[in-house]
């Protein structure tokens, strides 16, 4: 298929372009290339339109018909980046062409025919993203100071585990025979493997729930030896269900797992992982309603559900990372097919625990070994967002990497200091993680890019956002270092809204630009000052140097005159002293 096929008008003047903050429309015209919808009015310092065709959800037609006569219409776009534009078309014909093209350019199911494909970056790349954060680097100092632990080549042909990457950390005593009967124990073979070692050696796993099987007792030795093998001294471990008791919810019998402790921490009680999406669509629906009243917005936004999924995310990840931290346990964290709410707490609890992960690279390094070389599928997950109604979504549809970045957001907002990256950096992997150049999110799992040749084929997000120019307008400018571990509030009136991404094209937020750019000159200004000051403490210092040894050499002559003076006393015994008499005299009427 050519993308000539699927654009009827290529180019039309005379296009109105609509959005939701401008009080007129742009008139322009419009573009339709193979990824990109343009709209320019070729007037210097006029607005522009840019548009991946992948970045948007839904395409609402609304005929203009006047004396039953179609005088063409208004083309609707609601975006996977939350705003909504219009277009109107004077011609019915075009109007119908324009409308037709963009549904089909924004649905293409080939990955090979989007944009990263086919998108070449205009600057060097200094380094390569794909190979920044593999296993073996991210682990090495795991693996070369300790004999517990070792990585394994497995799952190197995806077979064992189509979902996981081709190499996974486990305990050295376990053998790869073991790896794979527990990979026929879990759900979709994905067995537990280390996800983080905290600082006192206390591991966290991560798995699917055991595979189910109604009035079966089913038992694993290898999979009951794989988390015996990570107790060490601990005389318990803790297993956390994510996911919440229900049909789609199993977990290990207390016979076979005796030394570890079964914890209940659902962040929702899900029949699909299509409810995070639901309770997204609901949250949009009261963030695009600016007309309604105080007290409906406060009662939809609570109807939503949204927030309480934040705040149980938190929550969770707040008792694993206590279990880990205070306790010095064990902990194997799962839910469902361990693609989704397992993902959200372990990341989560990465972030409160280990301050690398509050830095920017720190951050990507998080996202690629829990999230990208961890399966989460993001094609399948991202295909639709909260714009595409329920009958026209796939169920497989979900908005758990949201959930994830609203939830750092928070962590964010309660501790401004402590994070390299603000909610710029947050909004970014947002978006890219929807429609982007970059082929970081493309395809399902490892197994999926390397078919694609993603690696090979597509630039990486991270080479982009790592070059100096870009990483500089991504940096909180209140960031000072914190080593230590965070421990956020996860009461209810903690948790807020996420402004700067839910309602930034339904709310004017000027304000809030000019108040960061306000806080980036006060702080510029503090570190001029300390600067000054401590080229001035040096100043001084030097001065106080020369000062003394200027003293020393003066004190040191002062001596010698003394000792001279009082020789020569001695050598005269006729000196009557009046002289001093009169010496003395003098000093004395001068005071």
């Amino acid at each position: 298929m050519e993308f000539a096929e699927l654009i009827l008008t290529p180019k039309l003047d005379g296009v109105l372009l609509y959005d939701q903050l401008s009080e007129r429309p742009v008139d322009g015209t419009l573009c339709i290339t193979g990824h990109h919808l343009i709209l320019s009015t070729r007037k210097e310092g006029a607005q522009e339109l840019w548009l991946l065709h992948q970045n948007i959800d839904l395409v609402e037609r609304k005929p203009n018909i006047v004396n039953n006569v179609l005088e063409g219409g208004t083309i609707i776009l609601k975006c996977k980046d939350l705003r909504i534009i219009a277009l109107k078309i004077a011609s019915p014909q075009e109007y119908f062409n324009i409308s037709n093209s963009i549904e089909q350019l924004s649905n293409l199911e080939e990955a090979k025919m989007l944009y990263p494909f086919f998108y070449i970056p205009m600057y060097n790349m200094l380094e390569d993203g794909y190979a920044l954060y593999q296993p073996e680097q991210e682990f090495a100092k795991l693996l070369a100071t300790g004999d517990d632990w070792r990585l394994t080549t497995v799952n190197s042909a995806y077979q064992v585990c189509p979902t996981y990457g081709a190499k996974l950390v486990v305990a050295r005593s376990i053998t790869d025979e073991q790896i794979v009967q527990s990979a026929g124990f879990r759900d979709g073979g994905r067995f537990p493997v280390l996800s983080y070692r905290h600082g006192n050696g206390a591991a966290m796993l991560r798995s699917a729930q055991p595979l189910a099987a109604p009035g079966v007792t089913k038992r694993c030795r290898a999979d009951e030896a794989i988390l015996n093998a990570v107790l060490g001294r601990s005389k318990k471990g803790f297993i956390f269900d994510t996911w919440g008791k229900g049909k789609s919810s199993t977990t290990e019998t207390d016979q076979h797992y005796s030394q570890w402790k079964k914890v209940n921490r659902p962040i929702g009680q899900f029949s699909s992982v299509s409810a995070l999406l639901d309770s997204f669509v609901k949250l949009m629906e009261a963030c695009n309603d600016v007309q309604c009243s105080s007290d409906k917005w406060l009662s939809r936004l609570e109807m939503s559900g949204w927030l309480g999924y934040v705040l149980n995310a938190l929550n969770a990840a707040c008792v694993v990372a206590q279990c880990l931290d205070r306790e010095g346990a064990p902990v194997l964290v799962h839910g469902g097919k361990g693609l989704d709410t397992t993902l959200v707490v372990t990341s989560l609890v990465q972030i409160i625990l280990n301050p690398d992960c509050r830095t920017i690279r720190g951050l990507q390094a998080l996202i690629d070994r829990e999230w990208l070389q961890g399966g989460y599928p993001f094609s399948t997950r991202h295909k639709h967002s909260c714009y595409t109604p329920t009958h026209q979504r796939r169920k497989s549809s979900s908005a758990t990497f949201l959930l994830f970045l609203d939830c750092v957001y928070q962590l964010y907002a309660q501790f401004p200091c402590s994070f390299e990256y603000d909610h710029r950096l947050l909004v970014t992997l947002f978006e890219h993680s929807y429609f982007s150049q970059y082929g970081t999110f493309l395809g399902d799992c490892e197994r999926e890019r390397i078919q694609l040749k993603v690696f090979s084929r597509t630039t990486s997000l991270w080479s982009h956002l790592n070059r100096h120019e870009v990483v500089k307008s991504l940096l909180n400018p209140l960031y000072e270092p914190n080593q230590s571990v965070i421990w956020p509030s996860v009461a209810p009136i903690s948790i807020v809204l996420w402004s700067e991404l839910y309602t930034r094209w339904s709310i004017d937020q000027s304000h809030l630009k000019i108040t960061f750019g306000q806080i980036q000159a006060l702080v510029s200004r503090e570190k001029d000052l300390r600067s000054r000051v401590l080229k001035l403490h040096r100043q001084l210092a030097e001065l106080q140097r020369e000062y003394q040894l200027a003293r020393t050499e003066k004190n040191g002559n002062g001596g010698d005159d003394h000792h001279q003076r009082h020789a020569g006393d001695v050598d005269d015994p006729g000196d009557d002293g009046d002289e001093e008499s009169v010496s003395s005299d003098a000093l004395g009427s001068s005071k």
